[in-house]
């Protein structure tokens, strides 16, 4: 059985938002481990990543306005 190679591509703007719900999460799990193991750095580092995170998942929904 052969498969189809000719895939759909993902929207630029579907990326975006995707990669950033993942730093998302990654920030929220990094400033949560900071907060418990009393480590203000990794909670600093991790609201920086989840807040960067947000910026990026709101461009892909920008985007999306655009695309269309």
């Amino acid at each position: 059985m052969l498969f189809n190679d000719k895939r759909k591509q993902m929207n630029p703007s579907t990326k975006d938002e995707i990669q950033g719900t993942v730093h998302e999460v990654k920030g929220k799990v990094k400033e949560t481990a900071g907060k418990v193991t009393n480590n203000p750095n990794l909670q600093a580092e991790g609201n920086v990543e989840k807040n960067t995170g947000k910026v990026e998942k709101k461009v892909g929904q920008i985007e999306k306005v655009f695309e269309k």
